[in-house]
């Protein structure tokens, strides 16, 4: 998952509203990123069209490994995908069309088995309708499907029909039932079912209460490599919180785990602590590099936090024009900071034509 792909809502997680300290300095008022509307990378949300909870996470795109378990399957005794419940075949011609982007092929190939009752074929024809992959995109129908690969036990389908619910575009609203099938997919080890039962867990028990009881769920999350879930350890441990003892050193671990994944929110607080010296050594020049990289992939907040390391020379050599730089493009995106506004003043004309130009390229 790229930088540039990894744009959060303004919610980012039901904890970090409670805990979590503000992305900006004092005088930074920082407007929401627009959300991608690029295809699908792991965290993202489901498109627009599909409306969902600001805090509901979207399976994986597919990758170039098959994940038997993502469908239902297992491992055989040689760790190989299990395909004795596509017929017993060495390699299943659905999921390998699949694999190799033939999705029209892998549809019709899977559907005559969905309709027989292969939970693995009903989970894989779901998606490929729910993602519009070589066909016209039908929510209405990979619900159906869906629901059919819940009720059998996958998780994957479950994971899926439990967010439909939550939404209630495309099947009847009913949080209690996705409660139960968000529970039982993230006990079955579905790790973007974790982090999503953790945020489920926090919206209905607000406070330290649910805060403990979502920690066991954000921490396998985490575990397992999603980087929100990285993050909402990171604010757990900041604030000793969820049964956590205070404890900076795991906090900027677990931030660091996130940044390397790219999650823009990450790199702007490991780059803080770092500079800071917050949970460790304290490193300047390591936090220009987080915050210059959370202010390329379009953070406004590290914009303008990189350009005061600009200014006074923080990890960098002082640059005036480079801060001017990113001031004006965190300013372009609604971010208002009255001691940046007067440095901008402060500049000569020439040197503000050179930040604007500079400005301009870095957009």
């Amino acid at each position: 998952m790229t930088a540039s792909q990894n744009t959060r809502s303004a919610f980012y997680l039901a904890l970090a509203l409670a805990l979590a300290p503000q992305a900006g300095h004092a005088g930074e008022a920082t407007a929401p990123k627009p959300e991608s509307s690029a295809a699908q990378p792991e965290l993202k949300q489901l498109p627009s069209t599909t409306p969902m909870p600001d805090d509901m996470k979207q399976l994986p795109a597919p990758t170039d490994v098959i994940d038997p378990q993502r469908f239902g399957g297992g491992t055989s005794q040689n760790g190989e995908p299990d395909t004795d419940r596509f017929g017993g075949t060495m390699t299943d011609p659905a999921y390998g069309a699949f694999q190799r982007g033939l999705y029209k092929t892998a549809y019709n190939l899977a559907l005559p088995r969905a309709q027989a009752g292969s939970a693995a074929a009903q989970t894989l024809v779901a998606e490929i309708l729910s993602r519009g992959l070589g066909m016209a995109r039908n929510d209405k129908e990979a619900a159906k499907w869906y629901a059919k690969a819940a009720e059998q036990g996958i998780p994957e389908a479950q994971f899926q029909y439990a967010l439909m619910l939550l939404d209630g575009t495309y099947v009847q609203k009913d949080r209690k039932a996705a409660y139960a099938l968000m529970q039982s997919a993230a006990e079955a080890g579905n790790r973007l079912a974790q982090f999503n039962f953790a945020q489920l867990l926090v919206s209905e028990e607000p406070g330290e209460p649910g805060l403990a009881k979502a920690a066991v769920y954000y921490e396998r999350a985490a575990e397992a490599g999603v980087a929100d879930a990285q993050y909402a350890m990171a604010q757990l441990y900041a604030n000793g919180a969820g049964g956590r003892k205070q404890d900076d050193a795991q906090a900027r671990r677990w931030l660091a785990l996130a940044a390397q994944q790219g999650f823009d929110t990450a790199e702007l607080d490991l780059a803080t602590w770092l500079i800071n010296g917050r949970g460790g050594p304290r490193d300047e020049k390591s936090g220009f590099v987080w915050m210059q990289r959370a202010a390329l992939g379009g953070n406004v907040a590290a914009q303008n936090r990189l350009a005061k390391l600009y200014m006074n020379g923080f990890g960098v050599d002082p640059d005036s024009i480079s801060a001017a730089a990113w001031y004006i493009l965190a300013r372009r995106a609604g971010l208002i900071d009255p001691e940046m506004d007067d440095f901008l003043d402060g500049l000569t004309d020439d040197e503000l034509k050179q930040a604007l130009q500079r400005a301009n390229r870095l957009r």
